[in-house]
């Protein structure tokens, strides 16, 4: 019988493999480790790394010192110097003949080492000369040793015994001796871990390294280094941050406790809050919380619960008045959680150090215990003006008032919505919504609500769900049905895998909508959109006939939200009499709504401008509209915006930084379909002209050129076409095919050839690589129909470019030349400044054959081109092309003597080693010999001080 497989766990590190943020105390630490004498004193908080950082030392090249080691245990009753005992087991003397008798007195304590000990003198008597005797024997001993680094961990802990004799051995230390203690000066008994204040003698180097819990930027590494994960995300770095407070061992005890897959770690900022609010409090935790607890007076206890429950910092009256803790003894009381470490002062008051150690507390609290509280609080903040309306919600919500909840609840959502928080008010009316005890007559008002402010912001809580659910609730009335399902399917249009159910949605709504045009139109606008999916243009353009037929009679808000549409998808179809209704936009509109429909339009034919070429006018449109977004708080407007900036700086070759930018929305847009698509373009087509295939070929796959029923059409084509193009250049004509073959088969089915700007070319030079010369034919004039009459000046200068390469193909130079430099002549007024170039070159190789000398200058100077946009792999190609004609172009060696520094050819080979690529490869991408590149590599890794690829990956 086969044995039934279990389900593999998914299982995680709960320890970082490398250390992380702390890298200047590190060096520091390595640096004292090695003087003799010297003393280091390493402080900080529980759990914030100090012995993690010791091991780090330990484990590294300490030269001829030996390592001690001795902990300070946390019992109650500790063995008078135990510490120091234990770390000296380990000690052989190198020099027993020269030992003092005094040393002896060690024997009967150190049993391991007592034969290289001398005979244990007569006892004298006095408890305090004894002592000082064991005092000075270990002293003598430790000098004994040679050189050597003596470390005593966790010293809050210590005896008085162990601190004296630490004491004694800092303030005068053997020649040979580094000595380094740990501790948390806030479980020091009166804040001095020597018990009184230390200054070192003269002639020994003292260091304090203080540790403070970790940064945003440090989590996310740290949290990259424990899971082994390169992709997590800055909202999910930043909400485990604010979790944490940044301390690694609550960090590495929390991912524990996740127990989650590495793929959670990519989620936004809404799932990854629901993620570690939902997170188990870590057993160890949970443990240290209830241990300080334990030791509080009653009224220090309530005092604490009371400010678990209240959630946000509070200040002393507040906590005292929802504790019910009089002012005689509240201060007391207060002192006693400050100075037990369970609270403390921040700004606004007195909270915990980390949500979950208020969560920590929470727990313990009792049901009833609990509500009561949640109950004075709300007696209490009722009082408080302005109300804090969202406190006052949960407060209700948790104390069981329904009524006060619904009141308190819904207020909150609108003020929220008032300042343009739509994530918080999304979550309280989705709450709201999913309240058993919610009457019917609220249904309505609460489910349109959801869906209106859902819809102006970026789905932080995604409230799809919610509104599917409210389709089948029987309390949601007919009427209100067709504008639920309406932004259900608004909101469907921005998610990955959403956009055929979300026009099935739209469909549907348009049909319960009958007795509300104007709703009926909204609807209506979003069918009209070309750009959305497979639907061809003939299904597309009864819709917006229907949508300019709505338009002309609309009127204020309505009719700047369709004019949002409808120009926009006129634009992306070639429809260049939009154009002419600019001057007639307004510039200035009376309500936020409109400004919000305003901002929409300029930026969505911000956008069809720029797939189609007017990449001026898309410029002045963006800025217009990006301004009026932040003005009136359109998130989502603005989110797309940002999209098209990027995009639009790739075509216009502000190419500096743009890579940093794009990732960094990349990471803050993650679950925006839309925009991640465009971002995922922009970034696969700055890999490609760097070469770097494989992060292209990643890149690129994300743009939906492999789901295009799920597709921004555009940007599916676009990424097809650079797909292609990274096969075509690793020599794969017929692989490159099959990525040619689908763009094109989206571009005929939509039936939009104004979207043949990026595709164009390319599928006419992958198509003459292959020997498929008709189908390139067929390209060339399927483009020229499909354009006739239109205005896309991007797609007219790659029709130019297209003719160019069939002309050269069949060997006719004289008409390929005439066609390219027509075709730069409109790149160069778009301006594209990539795509000029590229044609430039073909036209140069043209010209190489029959005229050397001016081709030669024009090559020249289109490396400098590449090399100013950072298109390595084209200015590297040129370069190749020079050599090979015997002209020739200095490299990018720059100056001379760059010494320790990498030089820009030695850069840009440690950004191919860096994405995985051997030397073969890089030879291939910057055109150069295996073995220069050997050389290039070797020193790469020498200046950078690294031993292996691998490294320069992290």
């Amino acid at each position: 019988m086969a044995r039934t497989r279990r389900p593999v766990r998914p299982q995680i590190r709960t320890s970082s493999p490398v250390l992380v943020g702390r890298a200047e105390q590190l060096a520091s630490l390595q640096a004292v480790a090695v003087l003799h004498p010297a003393v280091v004193l390493v402080e900080g908080e529980a759990g914030v790394g100090k012995s993690r950082l010791l091991t780090e030392v330990l484990a590294g090249e300490l030269g001829p010192a030996t390592s001690l080691i001795g902990y300070c245990r946390q019992v109650g009753e500790p063995f008078p110097y135990g510490a120091v005992l234990e770390a000296l087991r380990g000690a052989r003397p190198a020099r027993r003949p020269e030992l003092s008798p005094v040393t002896g007195v060690l024997g009967p304590l150190l049993p391991e080492i007592a034969e290289h000990l001398p005979p244990a003198p007569d006892p004298l008597g006095d408890p305090r000369a004894e002592r000082h005797r064991l005092f000075r024997a270990v002293r003598e001993l430790v000098g004994a040793l040679g050189p050597v680094l003596l470390a005593i961990e966790d010293l809050q802990w210590a005896d008085d015994g162990t601190r004296q004799l630490v004491r004694f051995l800092m303030s005068d230390p053997p020649p040979n001796m580094t000595i380094v203690v740990t501790y948390r000066r806030e479980d020091v008994p009166g804040g001095l871990p020597l018990g009184g204040a230390y200054r070192p003698p003269n002639g020994v180097v003292s260091v304090v390294l203080a540790l403070s819990p970790l940064g945003v930027d440090d989590v996310r590494a740290l949290t990259e280094a424990i899971l082994g994960e390169k992709q997590v995300s800055a909202e999910f770095a930043a909400r485990l941050h604010e979790c944490t407070a940044g301390v690694p061992f609550v960090v590495e005890e929390t991912l524990r406790a996740l127990r989650n897959t590495v793929g959670t770690v990519r989620t936004d900022g809404a799932a990854a809050r629901r993620l570690l609010d939902a997170v188990e409090v870590p057993v160890l935790l949970r443990d240290a919380m209830a241990e300080r607890l334990a030791v509080l007076p009653t009224a220090a206890t309530r005092l604490v619960e009371t400010a678990a429950v209240l959630g946000a910092p509070a200040t002393e009256g507040l906590l005292g008045a929802v504790a019910g803790v009089p002012e005689p003894r509240l201060r007391t009381a207060l002192t006693h959680a400050l100075s037990g470490h369970v609270l403390h002062e921040l700004d606004g008051g007195y909270g915990f150090r980390h949500s979950l150690a208020r969560k920590a507390v929470y727990d313990t609290i009792t049901g009833p215990d609990r509500a009561h509280l949640h109950a004075r609080a709300i007696d209490v903040l009722a009082g408080v003006e302005p109300k804090p309306l969202k406190q006052l919600a949960e407060h209700s919500e948790r104390a069981g008032r329904v009524s006060e909840w619904l009141s308190y609840g819904e207020a909150a959502a609108d003020r929220a919505a008032e300042i343009g928080d739509a994530a918080t008010a999304t979550e309280l009316l989705q709450r709201l919504l999913k309240e058993p005890g919610l009457p019917a007559e609220h249904v309505d008002r609460l489910a349109i609500k959801l869906g209106q402010i859902a819809h102006t912001g970026l789905d932080q809580h995604d409230p799809t769900k919610t509104l599917e659910r409210l389709l089948s609730d029987r309390r949601l009335s007919t009427s209100a049905r067709g504008e639920v399902r309406l932004y259900r399917g608004l909101l469907l249009l921005r998610q990955a895998g959403g956009l055929v159910e979300a026009r099935s949605e739209v469909e549907r709504a348009i049909n319960e909508l009958s007795e509300c045009p104007d709703l009926a139109a909204r609807g209506t606008a979003v069918l009209a959109m070309p750009y959305v999916g497979q639907t061809p243009l003939d299904e597309i353009r009864p819709w917006l006939a229907r949508l300019t037929e709505y338009r002309s009679k609309a009127t204020g808000e309505l009719r700047l939200s369709l004019q949002a549409n409808e120009f926009g998808s006129r634009m992306h179809l070639g429809d260049a009499t939009v154009l002419a209704s600019l001057d007639e936009l307004p510039e200035e509109v009376a309500t936020v709504g409109e400004q919000r429909h305003l901002a929409r339009l300029r930026c969505n034919l911000a956008d069809a401008c720029e797939w189609t070429g007017h990449l001026r006018i898309a410029d002045e449109l963006l800025r217009g509209g990006l301004r009026i977004a932040a003005r009136c708080g359109a998130p989502f407007v603005i989110s797309t915006a940002r999209a098209t900036r990027t995009r639009l700086d790739w075509l216009t070759g502000e190419w500096a930084g743009l890579d940093e930018r794009a990732h960094r929305m990349l990471d803050e847009y993650r679950d925006l379909f839309p925009v991640v698509s465009e971002l995922s373009l922009v970034l696969g087509s700055l890999a490609m002209a760097r070469g770097e295939w494989a992060r292209a070929t990643s890149h690129l796959t994300e743009t939906g050129a492999f789901a295009p029923d799920e597709a921004i059409s555009p940007v599916a084509i676009a990424g097809c076409a650079g797909l292609a193009w990274t096969l075509l250049s690793q020599d794969e004509p017929a692989k490159a095919c099959a990525d040619v073959d689908r763009g094109l088969d989206i571009l005929r089915r939509k039936g939009v050839w104004a979207w043949s700007g990026e595709l164009g070319p390319v599928a006419v030079a992958v198509y003459l690589a292959a020997d498929r010369e008709a189908d390139a034919a067929r390209v060339v004039d399927e483009i020229a129909a499909g354009i006739a009459g239109s205005g896309v000046p991007l797609a007219v200068a790659a029709l130019a470019q297209c003719r160019g390469r069939l002309a050269e193909h069949r060997g006719d130079r004289t008409a390929a030349m005439t066609h390219y430099r027509d075709s730069v002549a409109h790149y160069e007024e778009l301006p594209v400044p990539y795509y000029a170039a590229m044609v430039a070159e073909r036209a140069a190789t043209c010209l190489l054959p029959t005229d050397p000398g001016p081709a030669q200058e024009e090559l020249s100077a289109l490396v400098d081109v590449f090399d100013r946009l950072g298109a390595t792999r084209d200015a590297a190609r040129c370069r190749h092309l020079l050599r090979g004609a015997g002209g020739g172009k200095p490299s990018r060696r720059g100056r001379r003597g760059y010494g320790d520094e990498l030089s820009p050819r030695e850069e840009e080979v440690a950004r191919l080693l860096a994405c995985g690529h051997t030397n073969r490869e890089i030879a291939g991408i910057l055109f150069l010999s295996p073995r220069t590149v050997e050389h290039h590599a070797a020193r790469v890794l020498r200046k950078l001080g690294v031993t292996s690829r691998e490294q320069l990956k992290n």
